[in-house]
C-alpha cells in the first residue's frame, strides 16, 4: 500500500489546486480523478462555455460589422464547428493540468475514489483496484447540475449544462430553466446563434443574487435582443412530445400557460458529488447536502478536509482554488486567515457582462448602514465608446461616516476584468477617497470605477 503525505479527491479547480500547492509545500501528493483532470469547470464549465460565448461574440461582432465602417459578406455561422472548438479549448487545459501534475511530482490515479477504514482510499476503475493511504485527505468532489422533481432530464431534450455545451444541431428554440450564471451564459449563446431562447425564473428578477439595478439593466439588454423572459414562473409540468418539450408555466397570480421547445435546459443549481464515497461510514457530518466543516475546512473526523462545492459558501471555482490553498497552507503549519467570504467577486459572462463583489445596495441599508452611492454610465467613457460597447454602468456603495468600500456591481463590456480592483481595495479597507485619488488611465474602461467612486462623492468630472 503506497502512502503519501496528502491524498485529494477529485481534481476540479480545487483539487489540483490544492495538489499542487501541497507539492510545493513539501507534501508527497496524491490525486484521485474519476473524469479528466480539471473537473468540471476545466473540461464542462468556466472554461469551455467562455469558448462557446467568445465564438458568439465574434458571430455579433461579423453582424454588426457596418458599425464599424466594414462591409463583410456571407456571415454565418458554423454550429458544429462553433462546439468543436469549445471542446478543444478544453482538452487543451486539461492537458496543461496533465502537465502541472507530472511538474509538481504528483501521482495521478485515475479511478473512482471512496474513502476506506484507517485513512485510505480505495481508487477503482475498469482495469483495476488501488488503495493508498495517507493522514491527511481532503474531499473535493465538486457537484453536477441538480434536477428539479418535474424537470426530470433525459440528456436528449431536457438537459443539463453537459449536453447544453456538445448538442450536435443547434435547436430553433431552447427554453432555459434557471436565470443564474449558467442559465444566462446560455441564453445569450444560443439568442447569439440565432436560436428562439426563453427564459423561466422563479423569484421576481433574473440574476437574483446581483444588486436589482443590475437585473433591470441586464433584463433590458437582453430582451433587446429577442429573449424571452418570464419572472415570477415556476414549471410545473414537462412532457417531451414529438415535437419536442411541452412545459407548463405557473406564475405568482397562478395563471397557467404552455409553451412548446425543441430543448429545455435545467439550469437550477447544482448537486454536490458526496454519494458513495464513504462519508457515512466514517461518520463524516454533512447537512443540507454539504460537508460540514470548520474554518481551515477540517471535518468532523480529525485528518479528513473538504473545499469547493461539498461546502458551505459560494460555488466558484475560484473559491474552490482559495480553500485548498489555505487548507493545505492550514495543515502545512503556516499562519493563515480564514477566507473572507464577503470579498468573493461573482461574475457572469453574457454581452453584457456583469460582475460585482460585495453588498447589494438593499444588502447595505438592511445592515443598517448610512450610504453613499455613485454610478457612471458607459455612455460616458471614451474608451466605450470607441469601442461601439457603451452599454451599461459601475455603480459603488460607500459607508458614509468611515469611507469603508460596501460592495461594487458593474454591466458592460469587460467588467469582469475590471472587478478585480474592488475586491483588492476592499481587502486592503481602502476608503472612497483613496480610490478617487488613484490615477487611472485614459482612455480605459476601468476609469468608469474611479469617475463612479467621484460620484458617490459629488465630485464627479465627465457627468
Amino acid at each position: 500500500m503506497e502512502k503519501f503525505d496528502l491524498i485529494v479527491l477529485g481534481s476540479g479547480p480545487g483539487g489540483y489546486v490544492t495538489a499542487i500547492r501541497a507539492s510545493q509545500l513539501g507534501l508527497k501528493t496524491a490525486i484521485i480523478e474519476k473524469e479528466s483532470l480539471g473537473g468540471v469547470c476545466l473540461n464542462w464549465g468556466c472554461i469551455p462555455t467562455k469558448a462557446l460565448l467568445k465564438s458568439a461574440q465574434v458571430f455579433d461582432y461579423l453582424k454588426n460589422a457596418k458599425d464599424y465602417g466594414i462591409t463583410v459578406n456571407g456571415i454565418d455561422k458554423d454550429f458544429e464547428s462553433v462546439i468543436s472548438r469549445s471542446r478543444k479549448v478544453a482538452s487543451s487545459m486539461s492537458k496543461g493540468v496533465v502537465f502541472l501534475m507530472k511538474k509538481n511530482k504528483i501521482k495521478v490515479f485515475n479511478g473512482f475514489g471512496s474513502l476506506g477504514k484507517e485513512n485510505t482510499v480505495i481508487v477503482k476503475s475498469e482495469s483495476e483496484e488501488n488503495i493508498i493511504c495517507s493522514e491527511k485527505i481532503i474531499i473535493s468532489t465538486g457537484a453536477r447540475s441538480r434536477e428539479l422533481p418535474n424537470l426530470k432530464q433525459d440528456g436528449k431534450n431536457i438537459i443539463g449544462y453537459r449536453e447544453a455545451m456538445t448538442l450536435e444541431n443547434q435547436p430553433k428554440d431552447i427554453t432555459i430553466v434557471g436565470s443564474g450564471a449558467i442559465g444566462i451564459e446560455f441564453a445569450f449563446f444560443y439568442n447569439s446563434m440565432g436560436s428562439n431562447v426563453t427564459i423561466i425564473e422563479y423569484l421576481d428578477r433574473i440574476v437574483p443574487v446581483e444588486d436589482k439595478e443590475i437585473s433591470k439593466a441586464l433584463e433590458k439588454s437582453l430582451k433587446k435582443k429577442g429573449i424571452k423572459i418570464l419572472t415570477s414562473s415556476e414549471v410545473k409540468e414537462a412532457k417531451i412530445t414529438d415535437s419536442g418539450v411541452d412545459v407548463l408555466i405557473e406564475n405568482l397570480n397562478g395563471e397557467t400557460t404552455k409553451i412548446n421547445s425543441e430543448i429545455v435546459l435545467s439550469a437550477v443549481g447544482i448537486k454536490t458529488n458526496i454519494e458513495n464515497i464513504g462519508l457515512e461510514e466514517l461518520g463524516i457530518k454533512v447537512e443540507k447536502d454539504k460537508i460540514i466543516v470548520d474554518e481551515f475546512y477540517q471535518t468532523n473526523i480529525k485528518g479528513y478536509y473538504a473545499i469547493g462545492d461539498v461546502v458551505k459558501g459560494q460555488s466558484l471555482a475560484h473559491v474552490a482554488s482559495a480553500e485548498g490553498i489555505l487548507c493545505v497552507e492550514k495543515i502545512s503549519g503556516k499562519d493563515v486567515s480564514p477566507l473572507d467570504y464577503d470579498n468573493v467577486p461573482g461574475c457572469t459572462y453574457c454581452s453584457p457582462e456583469i460582475a460585482s463583489v460585495g453588498l447589494t445596495e438593499e444588502k447595505a441599508i438592511e445592515k443598517g448602514y448610512n450610504i453613499k452611492i455613485g454610478k457612471f454610465p458607459f455612455s460616458a467613457s471614451g474608451k466605450a465608446q470607441t469601442s461601439g460597447k457603451s452599454e451599461g454602468f459601475v455603480k459603488v456603495i460607500f459607508d458614509s461616516k468611515y469611507g469603508e468600500w460596501l460592495g461594487c456591481h458593474m454591466i458592460g463590456e469587460g467588467v469582469t476584468d475590471m472587478i478585480a480592483e474592488a475586491v483588492l481595495g476592499r481587502k486592503l479597507e481602502t476608503t472612497g477617497q483613496e480610490v478617487l485619488k488613484a490615477i487611472h488611465p485614459h482612455p480605459t474602461m476601468s476609469e468608469a470605477v474611479m469617475e463612479a467612486v467621484a460620484d458617490a462623492y459629488d465630485e464627479v468630472i465627465h457627468l
